[in-house]
């Protein structure tokens, strides 16, 4: 079964849609965390963000790129976050990528990026190490 998003792009969901182009989509989030707050997606159902190819996460960055100024600018909102929640575990309820724009504000209350995976780990030098190892050895970069 398509995702919701894909059924919001074929038309069969009504949508709040603010930007479209040949292989993406921008809308209203249903349950906004703040004014303005907006998903950005690609056309094509892909889950997570590696599942997409280059040229389909470039459009996506560029639609980002493009809409966050307008959009900050649209709810007078002096800065936004722009998040991906990237699987399940990471709280991704859609199985279909997408970029939260969400327009914050002086006093909204909200917390930076940092706040949102609960205590930080306790993490030595050596753990450090190994793990900047094995991330910039990974063959598939």
């Amino acid at each position: 079964m398509a995702s919701i998003f894909s059924q919001i792009v074929d038309g069969e969901i009504p949508a709040r849609v603010v930007y479209e182009d040949e292989t993406t989509m921008a809308f209203l989030d249903a349950n906004p965390l703040a004014p303005g707050h907006t998903l950005v997606i690609p056309k094509a159902e892909h889950e997570r963000l590696n599942d997409l190819p280059d040229d389909l996460a470039s459009d996506l960055y560029d639609t980002l790129h493009r809409l966050i100024p307008v959009i900050e600018g649209a709810v007078d909102a002096p800065a936004s976050n722009v998040a991906f929640n990237n699987g399940e575990a990471a709280g991704q309820e859609v199985p279909h990528v997408h970029g939260h724009i969400i327009p914050r504000f002086e006093d909204d209350g909200g917390n930076p990026i940092h706040a949102i995976a609960g205590s930080p780990p306790n993490l030595d030098d050596e753990e450090l190490d190994d793990i900047a190892e094995r991330i910039s050895t990974d063959t598939r970069i």
